[in-house]
């Protein structure tokens, strides 16, 4: 109980900004030693250079059976030469399995305090974790930092307050809730939380810690035992979060075992021979449709998954057209688009954009957004926001969509990078298209693509847009518009496809604001994704409510 009382309020703060919606930040986005301590910076970037053509041996799983590593920094395009311990399936889930009951037992408000003072410690090592994220992930260093370490951990914070609030619907007494009914008969009813039971978490090569830490928090604060299997191209970020976990278990005098860590070389016998394992209950992943849906039919498991999709953005009108379009530049350029957010459709009235300056031309604004993303690309802040690709099968996937279609207005090239000579880089591409070729754009090409689609008028484009969000499934939909009218009836159509809309994000708020003013991710209603932000679906699917009940005679 005593980590518990020293995170006391912190829970309650944070359950306090999930129940009223408004901004919460425990961990702050600035990358500066200022706030996270003098040397913090340098400190992290000689801890995660310690890592490189060495052992990971931070784990605290014993009798690893080999030891296997094969990621490659997207900047240097260099192994990085770093060995993780390997276990036999069968192992990692028997040590699971004997957690398993004595995890479930553990008192909600215990699990809480082992769960923030983990965060605590992983905190201290933001920097580490960002270049880790960097050199794995090929994302550049401020989002990288954001991404992989305040983003992350807020979201865990968030998942462990909803778990704790959620554990505490019912009294914990044993038949100590006395019903009565109309005929005098009284019931001593109590109720236990049960857990699913293993949870395996599979991380994603672009966002190993933000799409990853969450699932692993809830499911722990829920009682449940957790294998991570990172993707082999990113695993250090996530090692490294695994290690705190287990520090702080083991100092406390629970075994490091509830929480483990899986490393493959991606091999898809041994990742099926892991979801098909009838003891793994619930599994989490990030990807491809494909996988998506051969993991949501299979029985017996609760899936919480975030598949490709596509976004969209209807321009209609703007305050400030200058500032709605460096806006658009950098949210379809951030990470060069290697992100599940990123815009993709952008739904633009032939008859052009108002403004307060009047009507400007289609023509004009596709010009405009073009002079604005060579600005970006041609200097050093550019390349820094628009990073390095992870996989270079996105750039192949690119190139051949170049050649497959007409309408290519902006061709998506190489470009120097300030501090790397050898990152593997890439500008956005951008492709002009008509309404009629959905088979293009109402498919998700990862990477940073961008389809310009001249409709007929502003309703139309509300009506790709939905179109794209029923059929295909969104992560949100972008609006910018001066019209109230237009913004109510996008609210309605777009909102009836369970997908979140957003208008006129501007100045440093990009299309999808960050993780402080959302508690998880996503809606979990449409086929983009089934976990969830807007509801506690996230945590409540975790676990089971199991009743007990005597008669009382007295």
């Amino acid at each position: 109980m005593f980590l518990f009382e020293k995170y006391k309020s912190t829970i309650n703060d944070t359950i306090k900004s999930i129940h009223k919606g408004y901004f919460f930040n425990k961990y702050p986005e600035l990358p500066t030693d200022k706030i996270y301590g003098e040397n913090s910076i340098s400190e992290g970037y000689q801890k995660f250079k310690s890592h490189i053509n060495n052992k990971f041996q931070e784990l605290r799983q014993a009798m690893p059976e080999s030891w296997e590593g094969n990621e490659q920094s997207p900047f240097l395009l260099q192994p990085l030469n770093i060995q993780y311990p390997t276990f036999d399936i069968n192992t990692l889930i028997e040590r699971a399995k004997n957690e398993y009951h004595k995890w479930r037992k553990v008192s909600v408000e215990d699990r809480a305090g082992l769960l923030i003072e983990s965060l605590e410690r992983i905190k201290k090592r933001f920097f580490e974790i960002a270049y880790a994220t960097m050199h794995t992930s090929g994302m550049g260093y401020v989002m990288a930092f954001q991404i992989s370490g305040p983003h992350s951990a807020q979201r865990a914070l968030n998942a462990v307050a909803s778990g704790f609030d959620a554990l505490r619907r019912y009294p914990v007494t044993r038949f100590g809730k006395i019903v009565q009914d109309e005929f005098g008969i009284k019931l001593g009813k109590s109720w236990i939380a049960v857990p699913k039971g293993i949870s395996l978490i599979l991380g994603c090569p672009n966002f190993p810690s933000r799409d990853t830490v969450p699932s692993i928090f809830a499911s722990l604060m829920t009682g449940n035992p957790v294998i991570v299997k990172p993707h082999s191209s990113s695993i250090l970020p996530i090692a490294i979060v695994v290690a705190e976990i287990q520090k702080v278990f083991s100092e406390n005098g629970f075994d490091p075992n509830v929480c483990q860590l899986a490393v493959d070389s991606d091999d898809e016998d041994y990742i099926k021979s892991l979801v098909e394992h009838p003891h793994i209950k619930l599994i989490d992943f990030k990807g491809s449709c494909l996988f998506a849906d051969y993991l949501k039919n299979l029985k017996g498991k609760t899936v919480f998954t975030e598949k490709h999709s596509v976004n969209s953005v209807i321009i209609d009108s703007f305050d400030d057209l200058e500032i709605g379009i460096k806006n658009l530049v950098m949210s379809l350029a951030l990470y060069s688009g290697q992100m599940n957010n990123t815009p993709q459709n952008f739904f633009i009235p032939e008859e052009g954009v108002k403004t307060p300056d009047g009507l400007i031309s289609y023509n004009e604004f596709v010009n405009r957004f073009i002079k604005g993303l060579s600005e970006l690309i041609n200097n050093e802040t550019g390349a820094q926001i628009l990073g390095a690709i992870q996989d270079v099968k996105t750039i192949s996937a690119i190139e051949k969509l170049e050649k497959q279609n007409g309408g290519l207005i902006y061709k998506a090239s190489s470009f120097p990078h300030p501090e790397y000579k050898n990152a593997r880089t890439l500008s956005p591409m951008i492709m002009e298209l008509f309404p009629d070729q959905k088979d293009t754009y109402m498919k998700e090409h990862f990477g940073p693509v961008g389809f310009f689609i001249k409709t007929k008028n502003s309703f139309h484009s509300l009506e790709l847009a939905y179109e794209t969000a029923e059929r295909k499934g969104a992560l949100y939909c972008s609006v910018f518009t001066t019209n109230e009218k237009f913004k109510d009836i996008a609210i309605d159509q777009i909102t009836s496809t369970n997908t979140p809309i957003t208008f006129n994000m501007v100045g440093n708020i990009y299309i999808v604001p960050g993780a402080d003013y959302d508690e998880y991710h996503l809606t979990g209603g449409n086929t983009a994704s089934n976990a969830s932000a807007s509801n506690l679906d996230f945590v409540l699917q975790r676990f089971t409510w199991v009743g007990c009940k005597q008669p009382v005679f007295n």
